[in-house]
């Protein structure tokens, strides 16, 4: 079969379907409706090219039979040729960042945060590679991965989705991805998905769909690195980010999109647009649809109003307000990347070789998500050499996230904006379940809040504190909410804005409790390892003052065990920081500041400390 995209023979295949398309299934093609609007049935009436689910939607009881019935359902009727339908197969998408972390039972990984701190390629491919076989598992052939933003701001609520603020480990990082996830285009991939284009990490204020100002040569320098290695890596589709540069829409900027990123980046893949993208660019969807259209979007993720969509596309058409040659460009790009990924050949889900296959969150899976927790923990503090802990040690367990799996697991698992305790993330394990493996001289604070601390029961503590979940512009810290007008105001087009997370990056100002719960216990003179569940590096000067130990674990997703392997020693620390961390006097500050003799942060990028 052949799957280089630039083949004589696959363009040759891809003009033949072309010219037998009416305009209908043209515009078809490039409709992404969501599942729970769009029925099999409307699906082949239509011609529509992609289904998604948003996050936290799922089919039936989200068991992996549901999710290939469905799949197999959507599959059949796209199929199935008759003289007002050729056959194309749909393409099924959704959002498995961390894992296929939208199934119940699923592995689920550390977010990418953490996977910058681990610095590991080779883990990186391996990761890739177990989350194709658990997305593949379902019958879904594409994932909206990787993310491969620059968070320059700890605000921004998308933190913990970039690897690092320099390009230079997501770069290496975007290679292996792409080729974990997508490999030789066999039976065993998956398409990935590279966004998003472009900045989204740089806004202003750090404000999600905010606007990124920086010169075209700064954008390129920063920004556009990782995009060059997954294009390099051949990397199917890329998403257009929500945020604007210097003012304009990313969803309507043609020189971003086909003069930049098609024509001079040489990228020949779907340009997908982010969820109602275009819903923003013009008061009047109607404009919106034509604006994004023109801008160079090939595939339009239009979940609700997919119907209006298409007629308006037909619309313009008919009017000459968006041209045929573009229409033939969107179309013949979209079924480059399904020829290319082999779906024409495919078998229907419910007869695929990874079809509700039993390597599903299984134990292999499991320890590979085990070996990234270990790698990402990040040891910032270690006074008197207190770890590793002997597992003779009397200890005493506290804080609030230290048996919640959802805290662990953070947002974009099971739902949009994640979940909280253990009931409803099947398999894995707490943080303090893994520490009761490990020892038997373990105690779980009864309230958590370490008030049964015994100086003549325990020897120590571990305090697990932090953020609880969130997604996107929810986790969006902002202390002026005037910035959001400062930066609105700015901006050609609509601006969507989401309630903040909080109005301070201080952990002590957003979760009160978990400083006064380090000091329930140090107060008895124990001492007190912290371990910091978070999606992004925060202003934690009074925590770290109270601790005798202090470990970023991030979101380490479902396997808490690999924490406790490290806290006892059966594996040493080799996280190193990929975001630099704040303190209290400098809020902001990134390892491209160092030439700025201001460059103070508490520990900078690249820090991390080991058992010596």
């Amino acid at each position: 079969m052949i799957k280089n995209p630039k083949d004589t023979a696959l363009k040759n295949r891809v003009m033949a379907l072309l010219s037998s398309m009416t305009l209908q299934q043209k515009v078809g093609q490039m409709t992404q409706a969501e599942r729970t609007t769009c029925s099999p049935e409307q699906a082949k009436k239509y011609h529509i090219g992609s289904i998604l689910s948003s996050a936290g939607s799922c089919p039936g009881n989200n068991q992996l039979q549901d999710w290939v019935e469905m799949n197999d359902a959507y599959w059949m009727a796209s199929t199935e040729k008759d003289q007002n339908h050729l056959g194309i197969p749909i393409i099924y998408g959704l959002d498995a960042v961390h894992g296929n972390n939208n199934v119940n039972g699923a592995t689920v990984f550390p977010h990418n945060i953490g996977l910058g701190a681990a610095n590991d390629t080779q883990l990186i491919k391996k990761i890739a590679q177990v989350t194709a076989k658990e997305v593949l598992a379902t019958g879904v052939d594409w994932t909206f991965a990787p993310n491969l933003a620059m968070a320059r701001d700890h605000h921004w609520g998308r933190c913990y989705e970039s690897f690092s603020e320099m390009p230079a480990i997501t770069s290496q990082y975007a290679a292996k991805i792409v080729d974990g996830l997508q490999g030789q285009l066999s039976e065993n991939a998956v398409m990935a998905c590279a966004k998003h284009w472009i900045g989204d990490g740089g806004t202003h204020h750090g404000i999600d769909h905010g606007d990124t100002i920086l010169s075209f040569n700064e954008l390129q320098a920063l920004h556009m690195p990782p995009f060059q290695a997954a294009i390099k890596a051949g990397v199917l589709s890329v998403m257009v980010s929500f945020s604007s540069w210097n003012g304009d829409k990313c969803h309507a900027h043609k020189f971003l999109l086909v003069d930049t990123l098609k024509e001079k980046m040489d990228f020949n893949g779907i340009v997908i647009s982010d969820m109602q993208g275009i819903d923003y660019l013009a008061d009047d969807f109607y404009l919106g649809v034509a604006k994004g259209v023109n801008a160079g979007i090939d595939m339009f993720m239009v979940p609700r109003n997919w119907p209006m969509f298409i007629e308006h596309l037909l619309s313009h058409v008919e009017l000459g307000t968006v041209s045929i040659d573009r229409i033939n460009d969107a179309v013949s790009r979209i079924l480059t990347a399904k020829l290319a990924l082999g779906l024409f050949e495919k078998r229907r889900p419910r007869d695929r070789k990874w079809s509700n296959h039993d390597s599903f969150g299984s134990i292999a899976h499991r320890l590979v998500a085990r070996e990234a927790v270990r790698k990402s923990l990040v040891l910032l503090k270690n006074e008197h050499n207190i770890l590793p802990l002997s597992k003779s040690t009397r200890v005493l367990v506290a804080g609030k996230s230290a048996n919640n799996i959802g805290h662990q697991c953070g947002g974009f698992t099971i739902t949009w904006q994640g979940v909280s305790g253990n009931e409803k993330i099947a398999g894995g394990t707490s943080i303090w379940q893994g520490i009761n493996d490990i020892t038997k001289h373990a105690q779980l604070s009864e309230n958590g809040a370490g008030l049964d601390a015994d100086p003549q029961q325990h020897d120590v503590a571990i305090v697990v504190i932090g953020e609880s979940p969130y997604s996107e512009g929810m986790g969006d810290i902002r202390d002026d909410d005037k910035k959001i007008t400062d930066v609105g105001s700015n901006i050609n087009g609509q601006v969507k804005l989401l309630k903040a997370y909080g109005h301070s990056i201080e952990l002590s100002k957003l979760y009160p409790e978990d400083l006064q719960t380090i000091k329930n216990i140090s107060s008895k003179g124990i001492p007190v390892v912290t371990i910091i569940i978070s999606g992004r590096p925060l202003i934690v000067d009074q925590e770290l003052a109270h601790s005798e130990a202090f470990i970023t674990a991030w979101l380490p997703g479902s396997e808490g065990q690999g924490v406790a392997e490290v806290l006892f020693g059966d594996f040493n620390f080799q996280g190193k920081l990929s975001h630099s961390w704040p303190q209290l006097s400098q809020p902001k500050m990134h390892e491209s500041d160092k030439n700025d003799k201001s460059y103070q942060p508490l520990f900078s990028y690249g820090f991390g400390l080991n058992y010596q």
